[in-house]
């Protein structure tokens, strides 16, 4: 049943999410478009959000016993896929963010919304003090771990590129989560896996996006690895 305090703590951070998008990712892409090119600004301003948005608001509701179901999560999430995604319908984007090729954005939130949900049905299979905790893992690898990817990457090659370095800085950061999370070694072999799969941007002519692959291929190893593996 939702309660008023989970609907207080939806409006809450979902004034956050936008207040990163509309604030803090337009200023970091003003901070770097005088820097270096737009397409540049527009990558780390998208991991801005990766970071502070998707990332944070998976650590909170992990942490912090705020949500009893994935409800209003999972609204949360498909409200913010239909207001990116209109956009890119309408030709309006939002530019400092918002890259006409592609529409990963989108794919991000309804990713995020639909492993909530799942995680959360996991955790509560496992009995964890939080089922919150279980799909925050993954999320976070999609939010945090790719984050920092593209922000090494960036910094070094100044365009979108993937790179071994970016791979390399993803597993280091996605496999110390892992260990502070208490996942031990099912989150430390899931977090390699994330960070491999992130590099494989292409299957035959087929384009993958890493918001899709990197949480599905995380999820399922950690949700095998914790159940039924003894590791």
């Amino acid at each position: 049943m939702v309660t008023p305090q989970e609907v207080g703590w939806t409006i809450a951070l979902f004034a956050w999410v936008m207040f990163v998008v509309l604030v803090v990712a337009k200023a970091t892409y003003n901070f770097f478009v005088k820097r270096s090119n737009e397409r540049v600004a527009i990558y780390y301003a998208r991991k801005v959000i990766h970071i502070l948005a998707g990332g944070l608001v998976a650590a909170v509701i992990a942490y912090f016993p705020i949500f009893s179901t994935p409800v209003l999560p999972f609204a949360m999430a498909m409200v913010l896929a239909l207001l990116t995604y209109l956009p890119h319908r309408t030709g309006k984007l939002m530019y400092w963010f918002q890259d006409p090729e592609n529409i990963y954005e989108v794919d991000f939130c309804l990713m995020w919304g639909v492993f909530v949900v799942l995680g959360w049905f996991v955790g509560r299979d496992l009995k964890l003090a939080n089922p919150f905790l279980f799909p925050a893992l993954p999320l976070l690898f999609m939010a945090v771990g790719d984050g920092v990817t593209g922000i090494v990457r960036n910094a070094l090659f100044k365009r979108r590129v993937k790179h071994w370095s970016g791979n390399l800085a993803m597993f280091i950061v996605s496999a110390a989560m892992a260990v502070a999370m208490g996942f031990g070694v099912p989150g430390v072999l899931s977090a390699a896996l994330a960070s491999l799969v992130e590099r494989w941007e292409y299957i035959g002519k087929l384009r993958i996006d890493d918001n899709v692959s990197v949480p599905t291929v995380s999820f399922a190893a950690l949700y095998l690895l914790t159940r039924y593996v003894p590791v």
